[in-house]
Parts: C-alpha cells; structure tokens; sequence
C-alpha cells in the first residue's frame, strides 16, 4: 500500500513537473510596451505611406465644398451684372462723344465748303494762267519779251533819258535796292521797265522779306500796262506762295481786279469773296475805298 501511494506520488509529481515543464512562460510588462510601441509605429508608417499628406493639408472637409459651390454659382451673375452696366455706362459715353463729333464735323464741312467756294476762284484764276504767257524762268528773256511787245522799235532817247533820271537806291541791301529801283520806274508810269526790273529782283531774291512785295507790284505792273493775263499768274503767285505774307492779300484782291478786265465776273466775285473772309481788316481799311469801287462793278450772288 505504502508502495502504490509512493509510486502514484511519483506520478503526478512527473506530471506536475511536465506540465510545468509544457506550459509556456507569461510575457514581462516590459515586453509587452515596446512590443505596443513597435505595431504602433508599423502602422503609423503604413498610414504614412497608403495616405500621404493625410495630416489634412491635401484633403480638404467635405463640408466646406458645399459653400465653394454656391460661391462659384453666385459671382457669375454679380460679374454678369456689373459688366452689363460697365457696357451700358460706356455705351452710353460713346453715344454722347460721337453726337459732338458729329455736331463738330458739321460744321467743320460747312466752313470747308465755304472756303472750296470762295477759293474756286483762284482754282480758275490757274487755268488763266496756263493760257496766260508764264512768268519767264530767265530773267533777261522775260523782260526782254515785255520791253519788245510794248516798244518794237526800241525805247526813243527821250524815253531814255527819263528812266535814267530815275536813280536807282545804294544802300547796305543791295535786294531792297533793286526793288525799290522797280517801284520807282512803276510809280513813274515806265510799266516795261518796272516789268523787268521787279522780274530781276522776284527770280534773283525768292526769300527775301521784300519778295512778296515784289511779285505783287510786278503783277500790278502789268495790270497797269493793259495785260491783265500776265498780271495773274503773278497774283495768284504771290497769294499760294505765303498767305501770310505782307502783300498776299493785296494780291488776291488785285487778282479780282485781273478777272473783271478779263470779263470773267464769276471768278472776280470768288476772288473777292475770298478776299473779304480772309483779309476783313484790309477790306474795311487800307484797301477799303478800292474794294467798295471793284464791288461796285460786278453784281455778285
């Protein structure tokens, strides 16, 4: 008996111990924090790496899509709106800049149509002028033609004699000279001569301040002396040349004075329409008693 009870002892003794033996030792605390730790930080960087940029900063709420919707639908129309009215504003800008160019432009081709018509007559006064002997390009045979047509035989010594006595100016402008010497033989009635003389000077001197001067009493010249188409050209001349200039006026209105002698009323009444438009103080001054007496011997409309 004792024996069996000692060998049974035995027996679970051995299987105590191999079930001690069998069974598995508990993990330490220690362990089972680094081991957390560890899956932590695994599953971190498998975040990390199926979702980057999963810190919010690249996927916005979708709440807030909702607001960005009905902004994208609602500034359409306040910019439809706003531009419309801008269009409107400038439409209506434009509108009021164009009716005052027109309004300008009116007028502005009244004016012009006025001065078309008022200087038709020196547009006519060159086709005079084609027909009409030319200004002589040289000097010594324009004035040659001139002295020829009116005195075929020659000057008589008489006749000589008497431009002599005319002395000719000597002073430091020897241009001012000659034409002062021109004037001289024309106040004096010796018209051929004063012909060549202002023609030396006009083709010798072109810008000479006493030029304008020159052409126009040069056209006088011939005017006085019966050739109303040689005066013309020499008007007309001294009037397109500078309209500006001291005797320009006077010589569109001795212009007039040309197209009566020639009978050409209508290009007369032009010339002197032009000429009281132009040149109102000389009309109603200087050359206010001539204008009323040329005036007087045309019926212009």
């Amino acid at each position: 008996m004792f024996g069996s009870f000692a060998r049974n002892l035995s027996l679970m003794g051995a299987g105590v111990a191999l079930l001690a033996g069998a069974t598995p030792a508990l993990p330490q605390d220690g362990n089972d924090e680094a081991r957390l730790r560890r899956l932590e930080a695994e599953v971190h960087a498998l975040q990390r790496k199926v979702f980057p940029g999963g810190d919010g900063r690249f996927f916005e709420p979708e709440i807030s899509a909702q607001p960005t919707v009905r902004s994208t639908v609602a500034n359409p129309s306040t910019s439809a709106v706003t531009d419309i009215l801008a269009r409107l504003d400038a439409l209506e800008a434009q509108l009021q800049r164009q009716t005052a160019l027109n309004e300008e432009n009116g007028n502005t081709i009244r004016l012009l149509t006025q001065r078309v018509e008022a200087l038709e007559g020196a547009k006519s006064a060159s086709a005079v002028v084609e027909a009409a002997p030319k200004p002589a390009s040289g000097t010594n045979a324009g004035a040659s033609r001139s002295v020829s047509t009116t005195k075929p035989a020659g000057p008589t010594a008489e006749r000589l004699a008497a431009v002599q006595a005319i002395a000719k100016p000597q002073t430091d402008d020897p241009a001012d000279d000659e034409y002062s010497y021109g004037f001289r033989l024309w106040d004096a009635g010796f018209y051929p001569e004063a012909q060549q003389q202002l023609t030396l000077f006009v083709e010798k001197n072109p810008k000479h301040w006493r030029t304008t001067y020159g052409r126009n009493l040069l056209g006088r010249a011939y005017l006085d002396d019966g050739k109303a188409k040689e005066a013309a050209p020499w008007f007309l001349k001294n009037y397109q040349e500078d309209k500006t200039g001291a005797r320009a006026g006077d010589s569109l209105f001795y212009l007039a004075q040309a197209m009566i002698a020639m009978n050409d009323t209508r290009r007369a009444c032009i010339a002197l329409a032009e000429f009281s438009e132009t040149y109102p103080a000389l009309a109603t001054g200087r050359l206010q008693s001539e204008y009323d007496a040329v005036r007087g011997k045309v019926k212009c409309d």
